[in-house]
């Protein structure tokens, strides 16, 4: 019996997904009437376009029916959008392109409080992906379409959230300095890797919807949900690593302007 690779095509997300791309791209090209390419880069423009892709992928390819066959492709396709897709749609904006927005997000995080705090958005980040990888909640993801759409809404808005700590253009009361971005990422992504090491090694099938699928790629259920927490680690280890790098990089790029303003600041002689 060979998988099914068709396509989902589900109207909702065709039409969010296009609406999005409509209204970002009005602003960028708006923003980049009004500041150049210092205010809206065509690398911000492919870089949001990017992870619309990534969302039709995840949602509506062949991806989308094959994670109901297979664990491997499943938890791939959580990845996509609680961590990849979130992270190029954030660098797709700055404050320019945000702009009619940006007053509002920073009165909302005003009042979120403690929900505005980076520690909320590890906290929420792990718990989504903990809580929908216990066996009950996970089967009836997959056994019931309005479960599964409230699986990748909540992936979707804890991606966001965490992301947006790290890779926002708009300067948070909150802002992450230091060695915080460092706690951060490895606290979150630590703890998202156990669950992931858990499916790896775990010695029976943990997930009852699986157990009675068809096998498919030559692997067996166990098989499938040992490469699935392979996938799992191993992502979070890789993103992990890549995402230090580049707010390395920032923090130089920062620091560099900050002593170069400095210095035009201080008085000839």
């Amino acid at each position: 019996m060979s998988a099914d690779y068709s396509w989902s095509l589900q109207p909702g997300v065709l039409v969010a997904v296009a609406g999005a791309f409509a209204i970002y791209l009005r602003r960028w090209r708006r923003a980049r009437a009004e500041g150049g390419s210092r205010a809206a880069g065509a690398w911000r423009l492919a870089a949001f376009s990017g992870g619309l892709a990534l969302a039709l992928v995840a949602l509506v390819s062949p991806v989308d029916r094959l994670g109901e066959q297979l664990l491997t492709v499943h938890m791939a396709q959580h990845l996509l959008v609680a961590d990849l897709a979130s992270i190029l749609l954030l660098l797709g904006l700055t404050k320019v392109i945000l702009r009619p927005a940006t007053r509002r997000l920073q009165r909302v995080e005003a009042a979120a409080g403690p929900l505005a705090h980076p520690a909320f958005a590890v906290f929420l980040y792990v718990a989504a992906m903990g809580t929908w990888h216990i066996p009950a909640m996970y089967d009836a993801a997959l056994e019931h379409p309005g479960v599964h759409v409230l699986e990748h809404l909540s992936f979707a808005a804890a991606g966001g959230l965490y992301w947006w700590h790290l890779v926002s253009p708009i300067r948070s009361r909150l802002r992450l300095g230091g060695l915080g971005p460092v706690y951060y990422m490895v606290s979150a992504k630590l703890l998202v890797g156990a669950v992931g090491i858990v499916l790896t090694f775990s010695p029976t099938v943990l997930y009852d919807f699986y157990a009675g699928q068809p096998t498919f790629w030559g692997l067996s259920h166990l098989e499938d949900q040992s490469v699935a927490g392979m996938v799992m680690a191993l992502e979070q280890s890789l993103v992990m690593g890549v995402a230090l790098v580049w707010l390395f990089m920032r923090m130089l790029a920062e620091s560099e302007r900050e002593q170069h303003r400095a210095e035009q600041l201080e008085p000839a002689g």
